[in-house]
């Protein structure tokens, strides 16, 4: 059958019918453990109760009112966001792309706010923020803004995890900087732990915002409700969206300070962001993540899957690196490795590979321990004869 959907994803012959937990079910019934989560957005798995149960009740009542009015259920998620983090405020979207060109945006009104007329923000090499044109513009891969030009300018782009490289820029139109705590679409790059506290340190120096972009790592997924709480630091500006609904679209730009200040009334709008069924399904989640302890989990679930992965491919030399932090875990081998893909799925596994060569799993919080041994066993195998077999080879 001829599909009417514009061709902007290659996607896999495959088509899912019901998940429940870390499991999904195709339309021919067969099932897969999902190591990827949607890309990190499913943490609490599939048709989890609670947030089924939010879902529902809040599309009997009301859906959508418009942010002309009062929404109580977002004022109440803004304050338990700002709660867990130490934020003042936030805004609500309904994508990472859309919380990433808010924080833009605050950078470039802090910028006119210091009368600097063509304000710029450092980003990293490698990084990904979104495909709106400002945030294409922003991301560090060639191949996604290629055939997209010309570009939004105001960027100035560094090498990720070198403090030295943002303490050397010189440019006097810097306002911000913007940065992953951890690359994902980068190939799971973890920086040393100096990284975002001496960010912090120059920004601080020099009168720039520290703006992180956790719209993967966010949510529980390091180890932590947020990747920063792991340094010590507060960031200025906060990006949120994936993990927030676990499914349902929601984003999420918080600040403090006197970033806090810059998005007043008639200066940035979404129409659906922030409306009562995206909010409730996203305190729902924020509820069920809280009373059952599962940021504190992702962080041990994903240092023992580390260990596990690590101890099966030691002694690999096809595999370049395995790293992660929290149930954010990549596994560089020495070539692409795209091939990879396809064949997990034919063994009843769900992953992605990212930057070419980097297998990512981000599996969900709720999967126990059988389902880790089986993860950690399924993999390790799927590399291990992948890379005794010789570059896309079926195996």
């Amino acid at each position: 059958m001829t599909s009417q959907v514009m061709p902007t994803y290659a996607r896999l012959p495959i088509t899912f019918d019901r998940g429940e937990g870390a499991w999904l079910w195709d339309t021919e019934g067969k099932r897969y453990l999902d190591a990827i989560s949607g890309v990190a957005v499913c943490s609490l798995g599939h048709a989890h109760p609670a947030v089924s149960r939010a879902i529902c009740e809040q599309a009997g009542k009301l859906l959508h009112t418009s942010n002309i009015y009062r929404i109580e259920l977002q004022e109440e998620l803004a304050g338990e966001l700002c709660r867990l983090s130490g934020l003042d405020n936030a805004f609500f979207c309904n994508s990472g792309a859309e919380a990433n060109e808010a924080a833009i945006k605050i950078a470039r009104r802090y910028g006119h706010h210091r009368g600097i007329d063509r304000p710029a923000v450092i980003v990293m090499e490698g990084s990904f923020h979104g495909r709106t044109l400002a945030t294409l513009s922003a991301t560090g891969n060639p191949k996604v803004q290629e055939g997209f030009e010309p570009l939004v300018e105001g960027f100035v782009r560094v090498p990720y995890g070198s403090v030295a490289a943002v303490e050397a820029v010189a440019n006097p139109n810097v306002v911000a900087v913007l940065v992953e705590p951890v690359q994902g679409e980068g190939g799971v790059r973890v920086p040393a732990d100096d990284f975002l506290p001496g960010l912090r340190r120059i920004c601080d120096q020099r009168g720039w915002l520290l703006m992180l972009d956790e719209v993967q790592t966010g949510i529980g997924r390091t180890g932590k409700w947020f990747a920063f709480q792991h340094h010590g630091i507060m960031p200025d500006v906060m990006t949120l969206a994936k993990a927030l609904g676990n499914g349902v679209p929601i984003g999420a730009c918080l600040a403090r300070g006197i970033a806090a200040d810059m998005l007043t009334a008639g200066k940035h709008a979404s129409t659906f962001g922030g409306n009562p069924l995206a909010c409730s399904a996203a305190l729902a989640v924020l509820r069920t993540i809280s009373e059952n302890r599962l940021v504190e989990r992702a962080g041990e679930l994903g240092e023992r899957l580390l260990i596990g992965i690590r101890d099966k491919l030691a002694g690999n030399p096809r595999v370049v690196d395995i790293r992660g932090k929290g149930l954010m875990i990549g596994i560089e081998l020495d070539t692409p490795c795209i091939d990879l893909v396809a064949q997990a799925l034919s063994r009843g596994f769900l992953i992605n590979v990212t930057a070419d060569r980097t297998i990512r799993l981000l599996p969900p919080f709720v999967l126990n321990d059988d389902e880790e041994k089986l993860l950690i066993e399924g993999i390790s195998a799927l590399v291990a004869d992948y890379t005794a077999h010789g570059v896309g080879e079926r195996v």
